[in-house]
Parts: structure tokens; sequence; C-alpha cells
């Protein structure tokens, strides 16, 4: 098989392999750990590996592998003795584990919640291999992921995914065990991959069909806890192991609504700090994110860059940690002289500085901002009033007015945004002055709607009728639940809509309700065959 080639293995036989424990595998017996390994250890009853297995960071050369030990998931701890646990890993290039290429002994430790990340490193470019854990007593599921292409080589393709919004009360997640079984090389996801809110707080129409263990995340413990929740959904837990993840957080991973040390109840400055750097630190605990961020606390910078070879480089961004506070008060549907202040920043001037630098200098062809909040301009009241989000770029628009401005003189670019956080689809051309509909299109923007968030959704709604009406720019409306499944070749980007027609109960169909094209040195959506 060369390192370009999918493996032969299918989708649904992975999955079904990945459900349970390898019970042949040949990993060490407990009198076997090797040297300081060999201390009697101290092993929990019942499996440790409940929150499954993970990678992330895909590079040419590596991957990012995690998990965390925690045979009561819900509980202080996760159940686990407050002491380090040795954990063996395997990766391999077949399923069977036949042709072991790494291996090696990590540490659980109790101050990161017993999760390990691993980036292993040595690894060949564009290429699957499956990877797994052991205690001394038990081996984990094994996980399937996938390098990225070398730097300076030309894919000639690139399959991946992107989701956001998963409210775990709101319903279940059968998209995502249809995105496991997708073709895909990686997943993105844009945010809200937990919701903060105490159980039953936070209700779509119909009620919730699940509940939260707990009440409202503040502490440390609180979001270990909420994660850990979520981590045991089999249906997500199916999509961790099947690719390897892209990951940055929204504000629900915080606090609703948040900008920066500002939260959504205006709580003193340094005790909502403090409660960020909770926040962040379980979100690291339970993502399969770099080692060497561990430890930086509220300050943990998420915003980076990941190239797939010459075809695409994404630029990963953090629009919480450094925005300025919502103007207009944070009211929903509001204009105000406010949104249009020249200090308005919803990236902070570092981020903002980086990102352009870093677009300036790419020879990708192209070139992906994966954010979380609405980036066009949205008109949501009808008639000549006018009334925005003000906690999407609408409340920043003199950030958004200097990306637009660069990208338009920059065509060769070929810009594509993705977001998350509307608990819709859309799909939006990125224009050099959204109030001029005649001015230049300068980018694509794709907004893909929710996991679950808002219970099970409908066609159409009055918020999308409106904005259609409203903003000449938009081409698509849509408030089902899914996730947007993405085809990238040089010549064109392919986006189709993938969706579910509920979520309130298990087993939902999915389809593909809309497809949208983006030809390279044409920016802007064209309808496709869906």
């Amino acid at each position: 098989m060369t390192s370009d080639q999918r493996p032969g293995l299918s989708r649904r036989r992975f999955l079904a392999g990945a459900g349970g424990l390898l019970g042949a595998a040949v990993l060490p017996r407990p009198g076997q750990w090797p040297g300081a390994w060999a201390a009697p250890l101290v092993q929990p009853e019942g499996s440790v590996f409940t929150l499954g297995v993970a990678s992330g960071e895909p590079r040419p050369d590596g991957v990012v592998l995690w998990t965390r030990l925690a045979p009561e998931p819900l509980a202080a701890g996760g159940g686990m003795p407050p002491v380090a646990v040795p954990v063996r890993f395997e990766v391999a290039t077949d399923d069977a584990f036949r042709q072991i290429v790494h291996t090696g002994l990590a540490l659980a430790e109790p101050e990161h919640a017993h999760s390990l990340h691993l980036d292993v490193r040595g690894l060949e470019p564009a290429r699957w291999y499956w990877y797994r854990f052991a205690t001394a007593t038990e081996t984990s599921p094994s996980g399937r992921t996938r390098t990225a292409p070398g730097a300076g080589t030309s894919p000639s393709a690139l399959r991946f995914a992107f989701a956001s919004c998963q409210q775990y009360e709101h319903g279940y997640y059968t998209a995502y065990r249809h995105m496991a079984e997708e073709d895909l090389d990686f997943v993105v996801h844009l945010g809200d991959y937990i919701y903060e809110s105490g159980a039953g707080v936070y209700q779509p129409p119909g009620g919730n069909v699940r509940r939260h263990v707990g009440p409202e995340t503040t502490t440390l413990d609180g979001y270990r806890q909420r994660l850990a929740q979520y981590r045991t959904d089999p249906d997500l837990q199916a999509a961790h192991a099947a690719f390897p993840w892209i990951v940055t957080w929204d504000d629900h991973e915080v606090d609703n609504n948040y900008a920066g040390d500002i939260s959504q109840d205006n709580d003193p400055p340094e005790a909502f700090r403090a409660r960020r750097a909770a926040a962040y630190r379980a979100y690291w605990e339970h993502m399969p994110l770099p080692p060497g961020w561990a430890g930086q606390g509220a300050g943990m910078r998420i915003y980076r860059r990941i190239a797939f070879g010459s075809l695409a480089e994404f630029n990963v961004l953090d629009t919480r940690s450094y925005r300025t506070d919502q103007p207009c008060g944070d009211r929903a549907a509001s204009d105000c002289p406010g949104r249009n202040a020249p200090a308005q920043t919803i990236t902070g001037p570092e981020q903002e500085a980086w990102l352009l630098d870093g677009l300036g200098r790419s020879a990708a062809r192209w070139n992906v901002i994966a954010q979380q909040v609405f980036m066009a301009q949205l008109d949501l009241v009808p008639g000549p009033a006018r009334g925005f989000d003000v906690d999407a770029w609408d409340g920043y628009v003199a950030s958004r007015d200097r990306l637009m401005a660069f990208l338009g003189a920059h065509p060769a670019l070929n810009p594509v945004v993705l977001t998350g956080d509307f608990h819709s689809n859309w799909v939006a051309d990125l224009k050099a002055n959204f109030d001029d509909p005649r001015s230049a299109t300068v980018g694509t923007e794709f907004v893909g709607t929710s996991i679950t968030s808002g219970g099970d959704g409908s066609e159409i709604y009055p918020v999308g009728q409106t904005a259609l009406a409203e903003n000449a720019h938009l081409h698509f409306a849509n408030n089902q639940r899914g996730y947007v499944r993405c085809a990238v070749t040089s010549d064109r980007w392919t986006a189709d809509y993938r969706v579910v027609p509920y979520v309130r109960r298990e087993g939902a169909p999915i389809s593909t309700r809309a497809s949208f094209i983006v030809h390279a040195g044409h920016p802007g959506a064209q309808p496709g065959s869906g």
C-alpha cells in the first residue's frame, strides 16, 4: 500500500472492531513491564477506557494520540486512585497490529485527570495508522488516524467534515455515527463541545431528552465531569476513533457569550479568569491537543495553523479569549454606534496580526479560516430598520473590515471561512462592502448547523426567511441538524450540507440537503448537486 492510498478496511468493519476490547492483543502482562515500570500497580476494578480514544493535530510526520483513564467517569477523579499509572501505546500500519511502527510507555498522572497526550512523531506523511493503549490489565479500543501530506507536496484531494454545538440534553449524537462512516481524512470541530448550563436549564422546543449531571460548571472538577459526560456518548466516541480531529473552543466551553475576562454575568474579572483557566485546563485534558499546552491556564493559546501540503492551509482561530466586550449591551438583533468603533476587536491585535501575516505568506491553493461565529453581515430585522447579532463579527465591524480589505487585496488566496455557533446552516459570500451588493466578493463562508443544540430543528424558520430577504449575499438558510462535508481539489471546493430529520430520538437517517461549490479563482458559492 502506498503512503497516499486509503486502507481497504471498510468503515463499518472498523467501527465494529473499535466498539470492543481487543482481547487477543499481544501486550504486556503485569509482570512483563520493564525496569521502573515493574512496580506493583494500583488498578481500579472495571474498564478504565470508558471515554474512548482520539487523535488530532495531523502533521506530515505525526499526530497527537489521546485517552483518559476513568473507570467512573462522572465521579471525582474519574474513579481513579491519586497515583500515576503507566500506559503502553502502540501505532501500527494495519488494523490487526501486525505491523507495529511505534510503541512506548507513558504515565497517566492524576494532576492531568489521568489523561494522556502523546505527540507521536516519525510517521510517514499522508497515510493511515491504527493506535491503541494498554494498562497492565486492559487494552483500549483501537483508533484510526491519518497524517497530513508532506510540505511542498500537492495532494489531489482532501475530504473532511466540520461540526459544532452539541448540547447533550437536547438530543442524540446520531449525526456523529453517520460522520464516522464517511470517507474523510479529518474532522474540524468549531466549538461548543460542551454546554456549561446546569441540568434542565437550557431547553429547546419540546424539552430535553437527556440530562446534565451537576449544576452549572464553574470549577475544574465541574468542567471535568461535564466533559467526561459528553465523552461517554458512543456515537461521539466513534467519530473520534475514526479520524484525527482539529478542535477549537467557543463560549459554552466556559460561559455563554463571554469576552476575554468578561463573563456573561459581569463576575469580577479575577474570579472569571480563574474560571476560564479551569475550563481551558479541563478542555485540554479531554482533547487530542499537544502535551506542551498543559499548565498555561487562562493564557492557553489555541489559535494555530495546520497545513495539508500545498492544497490547503487551515488558520484555526480563537474569537473568545482576546475579544473586547460585545457592544449594545450584547442584546440580540441590536444596532448601535459601538459596533463600528475602531477599538472593537474580535481576535485581539496579536491574533489578527498573526492571521494576516500568515495569509500574506501562504502559498497554499486554498486558505481556510476555521472559526466560531458568523462572519458575514447578517441583518436580522425586516424592512429599513436593521438589527445584528453583536456576539458575532457584526459586533466587531472594524475587525471584519480589515480582514475583508486584506482578502480583497490578495485575490489569489482562495479564502474559505468555516463557521459554527448559529445552530443552523448558511452559505454566504464575503463582500468588500456588505452594504453594497455590487461590491466585490472576496471570499466564501460556510456556516454549519448544530449536532443537537436547539433540538430537532426544521427546514426553514422565520429568522432564516428574514435574513435571506434582507441580505443579498446569502445563498442558503436551513434549520436542520447535522454537519458539513467538504471535498477539496485544486480546482474546486464542494460543501455538502448533511442533515438528520430529528435528534430527540435515536436512529435518524442522514441525507444531503444541499451542496455548494466554490471554483478556485472565483470567490463566492454556486449551487451544486445535492
